[in-house]
């Protein structure tokens, strides 16, 4: 008789490298290719949302008589897997790699162009 292991998503925060205020590009996904800054970060769902990517339209009704219906865009999460920090200076997305300076403390640098980002 086998058994059936449930794969239920714990919500342990990921760790994440990208944080709020990054530059970022997306690298897959129907908005590849799209540069634009970190809003929010979700580490419970290893997601992110990001200035004018990923952009999803509502229609929104009336609450009181008298206003009249919208349409609202805003920005959707986008996972964290889809995006790769983005060198403003280089033109160019990389990997982000934690390094320790001489003082003992942790830094974020960018792979490619050896950027220090914090």
């Amino acid at each position: 008789m086998a058994t059936t292991v449930s794969k239920a998503k714990s919500n342990q925060p990921m760790k994440m490298r990208i944080k709020k205020g990054d530059t970022i590009q997306v690298i897959s996904g129907k908005d590849k290719g799209k540069v634009g800054e970190v809003i929010q970060t979700l580490p419970n769902q290893n997601r992110v949302i990001v200035q004018g990517v990923n952009l999803r339209t509502r229609h929104v009704k009336p609450t009181s008589s008298g206003e009249t219906g919208r349409i609202v865009t805003k920005e959707a999460s986008l996972h964290a897997s889809n995006v790769m920090i983005f060198s403003l200076e280089k033109q160019v997305a990389s990997r982000v790699e934690i390094v320790i300076d001489e003082s003992g403390n942790k830094k974020r640098r960018l792979k490619k162009t050896g950027e220090i980002i914090d």
